[in-house]
């Protein structure tokens, strides 16, 4: 990577203009590999109005250009700094290039699957706990496709913390409590079948619950059996515990088959039956505290407007003092912490929730709470046109099968189709591959249209174009008849596409270091994307077979760290790179 180069150019920014080193590091980006003429890395323009050398109105002003000359004026290069040149982007600067290709090549070498997560970009870091909810399905439901972006944002989040060393807890908090359990299981006596229960759970009691929702329109008692049941089921009555606990286990048995498929796994799965004692101990702590107020329909509310006008409350009990969703959710907080003591826990979960994140937020810093500030709402928008060729809306796992046999009957069709002895699976993972590239193309806050079309294409910027460009360097390696080499020349890397390839590699722990400030995979996934780009120009010019030893060995390294770089990507992308397609 480029550590050692940010190091050197921020020490020379460092004595020009007397900042401290360490602020200027993260600030340093390898240039882009197609615009790097005039340097390898590039010091922007934001980044130094950020940190003071320049005046925030600088750019407007039009003084940045000349503040920057004058900058660049006071760097004195040292090697393997070459040259400092300003323009309109920043400051550009050139490097001892045989040192870079050997810096880059050897580091991943080195690293390996660890290329990418080990910078200075980072810092020194002590390893954080951080505690991911994601997923978190109504039990008894079908999962379906809305369920899909909450499951793999958490994933990738999870895995990226992950990687870079910090200790995860992925819980998935289902919806497993309320009323609604009444109902379902009022319906199950009246519609249920033992035989479709066993056969196709999940499908059967939504069945069920469509049913008996139809017919609670017109019979107000079966409502009274199901207020009667749920009542039984929070005084903890075995009869109806067993029936719950039945519903419950065969619906996380059903979701655990479709994380499997998506390579999806969670440490914990709880939900809101487990806080519903604790919800009540919520309710007297508030009361204690003075926070509790019952307004004139008997609701229980806390004031978390900063005047007392009421003007931003949450609601936390019925009119009948029995808890909320939100009095379970802060029971679930404050028990997180007691067990996890967490430096971060992210909520990811759509857009449409945000009042009551901020109402969570706020109400647990209310209550005296200091971590309050340590949870974080993963918002994030919704996914359009998720629809089967019939044109009908599809279960989450309908998605998954579509894909793979579009995907398989793409593979069949296709004339450069190696032979393998699992297509369905390889299918199977490219599909999903193109399922979760087509979602990380854009900001997670913005909605987006799904084009089946558009994301199976083996051409352009998809999934199946990541995986394509991975199999291909896998067999560039198998058919070489060469190992490869642990370094070589650089002098035998000197073309074009080479020094473009290796540019892009030695950048890849800056796509890494945004992903994760930000939390957006789009910057990993469009690094992914320009890296197969690359490698594609360059597999056209670049000959392996057929070249003389040395210069056949130095391509092949280059190659196999473009490989390497790739698959290290797509798995922090939760993506699993196959060998053969």
């Amino acid at each position: 990577m480029a550590c050692h180069f940010r190091r050197a150019i921020a020490g020379l920014i460092s004595k020009a203009a007397r900042i401290h080193e360490e602020k200027i590091v993260p600030l340093i980006q390898v240039s882009n590999p197609k615009t790097s003429s005039e340097g390898e890395f590039l010091l922007p323009i934001k980044p130094l109005i950020d940190i003071g050398v320049l005046p925030p109105d600088s750019v407007e002003s039009g003084t940045a250009q000349d503040t920057i000359a004058n900058l660049t004026n006071r760097i004195s290069c040292q090697h393997p700094v070459l040259k400092a040149v300003s323009n309109k982007y920043g400051i550009q600067f050139s490097v001892d290039q045989a040192l870079l290709i050997k810096s880059v090549l050897s580091k991943e070498q080195e690293d390996r699957e660890q290329y990418g997560r080990r910078s200075d970009l980072f810092g020194v870091r002590k390893g954080e706990k951080v505690v991911v909810e994601y997923s978190s399905p109504n039990i008894a439901k079908p999962f379906h496709a809305g369920h899909l972006r909450s499951t793999i944002m958490g994933n990738f989040i999870a895995k990226l913390h992950h990687a870079l060393g910090n200790k995860v807890v992925r819980i998935n908090y289902l919806g497993d409590w309320g009323v609604q359990f009444g109902l379902l299981a009022v319906g199950f006596q009246l519609f249920g079948s033992e035989e479709a229960l066993q056969t196709n759970p999940i499908q059967h009691l939504f069945e069920v619950y469509v049913k008996v929702n139809q017919a609670a329109e017109e019979d107000e008692d079966i409502h009274r059996q199901a207020r009667e049941f749920f009542r039984l089921l929070e005084h903890r009555d075995p009869t109806a515990l067993a029936l719950w606990t039945r519903f419950r286990d065969l619906s996380i048995e059903e979701y655990s088959r479709i994380y499997k498929r998506l390579g999806v796994q969670f440490d914990e799965y709880s939900g809101e039956s487990m806080y519903s004692y604790r919800s009540q101990q919520v309710i007297s702590q508030l009361r204690e505290a003075g926070l509790l107020q019952i307004t004139e329909r008997g609701t229980g509310v806390v004031d978390l407007s900063e005047d007392n006008s009421m003007s931003f409350y949450s609601t936390v009990t019925r009119s009948d003092g029995t808890s909320l969703y939100i009095t379970r959710d802060i029971a679930a907080a404050v028990d997180r912490y007691e067990r996890f003591k967490f430096d971060r826990m992210y909520y990811v979960v759509d857009k449409s929730q945000e009042d009551h994140f901020r109402q969570l937020f706020k109400t647990l810093e209310k209550m005296g709470y200091t971590w309050a500030d340590r949870c974080h709402h993963i918002k994030f928008g919704r996914v359009q046109g998720m629809k089967t060729r019939r044109g009908e809306v599809v279960l989450l796992e309908d998605i998954l099968n579509e894909a793979q046999r579009q995907m398989l009957d793409n593979m069949q069709q296709a004339a450069t189709t190696k032979h393998m002895d699992n297509p369905e699976e390889v299918a199977e993972t490219v599909g999903i591959t193109a399922v979760l590239a087509q979602d990380f193309r854009g900001k997670i806050l913005s909605d987006y249209k799904f084009d089946w079309n558009r994301a199976l294409q083996s051409k352009g910027d998809t999934g199946v174009f990541l995986q394509y460009t991975h199999a291909r360097l896998c067999s560039l390696e198998r058919e070489s008849g060469m190992l490869v080499p642990d370094s070589c020349d650089p002098a035998l890397l000197q073309e074009q596409q080479a020094l473009q390839l290796l540019q892009q590699i030695a950048g890849f722990d800056q796509a890494v270091h945004k992903a994760w400030t930000e939390l957006e995979p789009r910057h990993i996934l469009s690094y992914n994307l320009q890296l197969s780009h690359l490698v594609a120009a360059a597999h056209k010019s670049l000959k392996v077979k057929g070249s003389p030893k040395d210069v056949a060995e130095a391509r092949l390294l280059l190659f196999h760290a473009a490989r390497v770089t790739l698959a290290n990507g797509m798995d922090l992308l939760c993506m699993t790179p196959v060998d053969r397609m």
